[in-house]
């Protein structure tokens, strides 16, 4: 019966296990000024995102297109990447961000 609770506080345990994500530029647009960052994690961890980490990287990415700054442009996208009859087993989720500023010619 013992093993019975450890068991149980076990997979509670790992259900709240944080997890951080890496983030990647898959998206956006260097004429409409948009960068979007992608992330997946399974879904028994909860995703652990720095907030600056993301704006970070969208920086990089305008400054690269010549915008001198970003900004985070709304919510997020969270879809289903790997489901079964169980539901879903692995998320995605898109950050979108703004270019800001009045963009350089490159």
């Amino acid at each position: 019966m013992r093993t019975w609770y450890v068991l149980i506080a076990i997979t509670f345990g790992l259900a709240g296990c944080a997890t951080h994500p890496e983030l990647a530029a898959t998206g956006g647009s260097r004429a409409d000024g948009t960068v979007v960052l992608s992330y997946s994690y399974p879904a028994l961890l909860v995703p652990k995102v720095e907030p600056g980490e993301g704006l970070d990287l969208a920086r990089q990415r305008c400054q690269a297109w010549g915008y001198p700054d970003a900004s985070a442009f709304g919510g997020q996208k969270k879809t289903c990447q790997d489901g079964n009859m169980y539901g879903c087993q692995v998320f995605n989720v898109d950050l979108t961000y703004q270019c800001t500023g009045a963009a350089r010619p490159a």
